[in-house]
């Protein structure tokens, strides 16, 4: 069963909330506020999909609360459909300058307000989707080099701001180019995909990532995460692939799929890069290749 897509409805007259949910209410999963404010608590605690707003309200207008959701990076995406009696065409004008996606007058005729609805919820479907195939790998699903950049560059600075530790776990399958010859490439990519999954069930927490690096070489970041939460998550995944055992005649060490790992953890500065933790993981794993391989390496001492 698909899970409805949410629409939040801001509006300080509870005549066009019941008005409003009654169209939608069988096919959208509805939340309603009665004032800005409380329409951006609900917003922030269920990311919703859509926003039907009015304009005129106490306290905070229709454009004070889009301007607030502007300001927002986990909302400032959202579209918002503005709903409202104001017909002067500059009124029309603010609205979409101020990044509203559409504006139904009122009053409106329920029908028409729900295929525009409908409209703007399938083009923010199109446009997630080409946003996720931005972001992802396309054959393991986890995320890419490009988007690992960018997070982890984010996550530097907070980590900067907030003085708590960062943990990279830098993994590589063992004798993979051998796997390769004796299997071929496409049970190649199967294993890939089958390893990846056991990355992704090793996280936990929605702050940590799990991406792809390059061709067999995977990295995991975790934030707020010292050696200690670190190593576990390493150790995990190397257990679990013991268990789950993805044959391997080729491999010099066990007849299944290992994987060699560098771990580091650092608490970040301003006047370090933070390309610095990816190098000391790829040092880490540098050393476990030479340790013997199906291990993992974590630095000697703390940075």
């Amino acid at each position: 069963m698909l899970k409805k897509e949410k629409v939040l409805i801001i509006d300080d007259s509870k005549l066009n909330i019941q008005l409003l949910n009654s169209i939608l209410e069988d096919e959208y999963e509805v939340y309603f506020a009665t004032n800005g404010r409380k329409g951006l608590e609900i917003a922030e605690l269920n990311l919703p999909d859509i926003v039907l707003l009015d304009v005129v309200m106490p306290d905070m207008d229709g454009f004070e609360v889009i301007g607030e959701f502007k300001k927002n990076s986990e909302l400032k995406d959202i579209p918002i459909i503005f709903i409202t009696s104001l017909g002067a065409d500059e009124d029309e004008q603010k609205g979409f300058e101020s990044g509203a996606v559409d504006y139904i007058s009122k009053p409106f005729r329920p029908e028409i307000a729900k295929v525009r609805i409908r409209n703007h919820l399938l083009l923010k479907r199109q446009r997630d989707l080409l946003f996720s195939m931005a972001i992802h790998d396309q054959l393991t699903n986890l995320f890419n080099r490009r988007y690992l950049y960018e997070f982890l560059e984010k996550e530097w600075f907070r980590s900067v701001r907030s003085q708590k530790a960062l943990s990279v776990i830098l993994a590589d399958i063992d004798f993979f180019k051998k796997y390769n010859d004796t299997y071929g490439h496409q049970m190649g990519d199967q294993c890939l995909v089958r390893v990846a999954s056991v990355l992704r069930q090793s996280i936990k927490r929605p702050m940590d990532i799990a991406a792809r690096y390059g061709g067999e070489e995977f990295i995991l970041v975790l934030p707020e995460t010292g050696m200690p939460g670190a190593e576990h998550t390493g150790q995990s995944i190397i257990k679990k692939l013991h268990e789950i055992k993805i044959p391997h005649e080729a491999s010099d060490i066990l007849p299944y799929v290992t994987m060699s790992m560098g771990i580091t953890t650092m608490v970040p500065r301003r006047d370090v890069s933070f390309e610095e933790i990816v190098k000391k993981a790829d040092n880490n794993l540098y050393r476990a290749k030479e340790k013997g391989r199906n291990c993992l390496v974590k630095d000697d001492l703390p940075f």
